[in-house]
């Protein structure tokens, strides 16, 4: 995880050039000769589609196998008969509600907003949305019959609970699974490689998405790009100094103000890195020396936050999914908007805490409610300064809860908390 710093703004930078050449082109090409059946043949649907389309595959292609190794990981650490006590409980409990607030916080804020525009769903010739399932049938299904059938199907919720129930198993056996508790860590560190590699080519596949969409779609259409990135950027700035200071004033009594001010060098290491996980042990620091959380709450809290706690990334998951179903024209129904708030929510449990790895969470969201993957590629081109955003909001979430759950254990000295010159303890 060290390198992520030094790579991660190159990457960024080669996402931006990848878009801006790939419109570039685009409308070169539209503008020039854009009627000529060469255009269509060779680059339209020839070069771009297959780079794009590659591309959108590669995403496919993480969803079930990162999911699956994800969870069954973190649920096994999560299982330990150390930790599944009183700490463990509240701080799940936690976590799993900030992101259930984030997600509702983003659909509701989509729904009243209206980002998307089917003046974009030129890409989506020939799309049909199936029928959703009732709620009751999504209950029921939500334990599977076969699991390898449900990873072949793809079938995102019934692999979420074969997963937890796994790693469950494996933590209560201890020793005993030992080797596959290792052997499951190793294939993490592998998909986590994985990502990279997928991540590496994103330029490309920025490239020939924006390029086959810069020469198929209306130029009002960008708006709608706009405005979504505006809207998601708004509702994180909403959840990080709105609903986490209310939360920790409501359940611990703790100045909000005091604790922002103590997060900016940490927000800003985060945004730098866009990586949670990178991010951890300087939020391990800050939590410790600069707000008083102690080491028997912090040590837990903050390396399970960085797997589990993802409202940024639920957050960019709920806007987006109401963008793109409004491009393609697909009204959600309330059922399809529990299952939105449902899957992300306990996906947020099994998505790692690097870059990336949120629009692989999305394509499994929009697998889930029936929507096309490929509807992701209009979002693309800004999603990686996002990216750096919602990760400053999950170290902020990170933090809060373990300010909460260290207040409740009496494991908070509010004499740190309260010190400004505690400020100068924090990893720089």
């Amino acid at each position: 995880m060290s390198e992520v710093k030094s790579g991660k703004l190159g990457l960024t930078t080669k996402i931006l050039l990848g878009m801006f050449l790939g419109a570039a082109i685009g409308f070169v090409l539209r503008f020039s000769a854009g009627e000529a059946q060469w255009v269509s043949d060779y680059f339209t649907n020839g070069v771009f589609d297959v780079i794009g389309g590659l591309f959108v595959s590669a995403l496919r292609m993480l969803v079930v196998p990162l999911v699956f190794v994800s969870l069954v990981c973190g649920t096994a650490s999560l299982a330990e008969p150390s930790t599944l006590g009183r700490i463990g409980g509240k701080t799940l409990a936690l976590y799993l509600f900030t992101t259930a607030v984030a997600i509702s916080l983003a659909l509701g804020a989509a729904l009243l907003f209206q980002p998307g525009d089917p003046i974009m769903q030129a890409a989506a010739v020939g799309f049909e949305a199936k029928t959703a399932p009732s709620l009751a049938d999504v209950l029921i299904g939500l334990v599977p019959r076969n699991p390898l059938a449900a990873m072949a199907e793809g079938n995102m919720l019934q692999i979420i609970v074969f997963s937890v129930l796994f790693g469950y198993c494996i933590a209560q056996l201890g020793e005993k699974a030992a080797t596959v508790r290792r052997f499951f860590n190793e294939l993490d560190d592998v998909m986590m490689n994985l990502v990279n590699v997928v991540m590496w080519f994103a330029p490309f596949g920025v490239f020939g998405l924006i390029a086959k969409m810069s020469l198929t779609l209306d130029l009002a259409a960008f708006g709608s790009v706009i405005k979504y990135f505006f809207l998601v950027l708004a509702v994180l700035f909403v959840h990080a100094l709105v609903v986490y200071p209310m939360l920790l004033t409501t359940l611990s009594g703790l100045n909000p103000i005091t604790f922002l001010k103590k997060m900016g060098n940490v927000q800003m290491f985060a945004f730098s890195t866009a990586s949670s996980a990178a991010t951890l042990p300087v939020t391990m620091e800050n939590a410790n020396h600069n707000l008083g959380v102690g080491t028997r709450v912090s040590s837990f809290t903050l390396p399970l936050g960085a797997t589990v706690n993802m409202d940024g990334t639920a957050i960019m998951q709920g806007v987006a999914t109401v963008f793109i179903a409004q491009v393609f024209s697909v009204d959600l129904t309330a059922t399809d908007m529990l299952m939105v708030i449902l899957t992300a929510t306990l996906a947020s449990i099994g998505t790692a805490g690097v870059p990336g790895v949120g629009l692989i969470m999305l394509a499994m969201v929009l697998q889930q409610v029936n929507l096309p993957v490929e509807g992701i590629a209009l979002i693309l081109g800004v999603d990686r300064l996002l990216d750096m955003v919602r990760t400053a909001v999950n170290v902020t979430g990170d933090t809060a809860v373990s300010l909460i759950v260290a207040n409740s254990e009496n494991d908070l000295d509010k004499e740190v908390f309260k010190d400004p010159d505690a400020l100068d303890k924090v990893i720089s």
